[in-house]
């Protein structure tokens, strides 16, 4: 066989495609979901940039009453104002840093405790499993929105507090489907083998159960975002959010309801379908990322 002929025959032999890349390719056919990655790189660069770009004071209400109270939309309040004078377009994006900032921080919370404590309750079963089920089973026999409430009216509503009150608190069903797939894939055939092989048990959470259960991780982690987005805005809309001169979407929105009879509709529509589309734009990523991290789409 000549040399041409074995260079040939080997430029025939296709390769195998790196992981990352089927992945991508999954995520990227998903357009609902890249439609929402732009649009929330679009509103994260708004909330941040904006200010920048653009300064409004939005923390002092002495210099904010200089300007017209509830004016409606015009060319120089594209959103108009508040009925504290405050810029309602600068308002959205100073509220949305603390939002989108606090939902994220508490959503990383959540899923790193709910991980831990689920992967090691499933793994070590037996007796330690009871427990820690048990003790799950009593945090969620409590309304959780009544603890949020019950918490944060007994601390100070600053922003770390509110993040870890959050995140502490909305872990307890990401533990339950980390600890199902822990139980799983302990008595699968290759972590039989390894305990075997004399592995041990953190061998065997690090090489076999976290690598195969990063699909639900990462899909329980997306949605915990969005539901900490969520707990926020509601904490806000109870009048229970960040204290001025900080402020939320859900501060926000309950100042601009309580003037809805009045025909401002501009400070409450506008940061509604922001806030509403936010949601729906991590929902449908967290959709994408769960195929892409799902092995059996894979190809071999």
């Amino acid at each position: 066989m000549t040399t041409a002929t074995l260079t040939a025959s080997n430029s025939e032999v296709e390769l195998p495609v790196p992981m990352w890349r089927q992945r991508l390719k999954i995520f990227t056919q998903n357009k609902l979901a890249i439609v929402s990655v732009l649009y929330l790189v679009v509103i994260t660069l708004f909330c941040f940039l904006w200010p920048h770009l653009h300064p409004t004071n939005q923390t002092n209400q002495n210099l904010a009453i200089n300007n017209p109270i509830n004016a409606s939309p015009s060319s120089h309040f594209w959103l108009g104002t508040d009925g504290s004078g405050f810029d309602i377009l600068g308002r959205i994006a100073y509220g949305g840093e603390y939002s989108l900032t606090l939902g994220f921080l508490a959503g990383i919370v959540t899923i790193v405790v709910g991980t831990l404590y689920g992967m090691i309750s499933g793994f070590l079963g037996g007796v330690v499993d009871t427990v820690m089920m048990r003790v799950l089973d009593a945090f969620l026999s409590i309304p959780y929105l009544f603890l949020l409430i019950t918490l944060v009216t007994l601390f100070a509503r600053t922003a770390t507090l509110l993040i870890l009150t959050i995140g502490l608190t909305g872990w307890w069903g990401t533990a339950r489907i980390i600890r199902a797939d822990a139980m799983l894939i302990r008595n699968l055939e290759y972590s039989q083998a390894s305990v075997t092989m004399g592995a041990s048990k953190w061998h065997i959470i690090r090489r076999h159960v976290f690598p195969n259960s990063i699909s639900n991780i990462v899909t329980v982690a997306t949605f915990s975002v969005a539901d900490a987005i969520l707990f926020l805005s509601t904490l806000g809309f109870l009048g229970l959010g960040l204290q001025a001169p900080q402020t939320d979407w859900g501060t926000m929105l309950q100042n601009g309801a309580e003037l809805i009879p009045n025909g401002y509709w501009w400070e409450v529509y506008p940061l509604a379908a922001i806030f509403i589309l936010v949601v729906v734009a991590i929902n449908y990523i967290g959709d994408a990322l769960r195929d892409a991290f799902e092995v059996r789409l894979l190809e071999r």
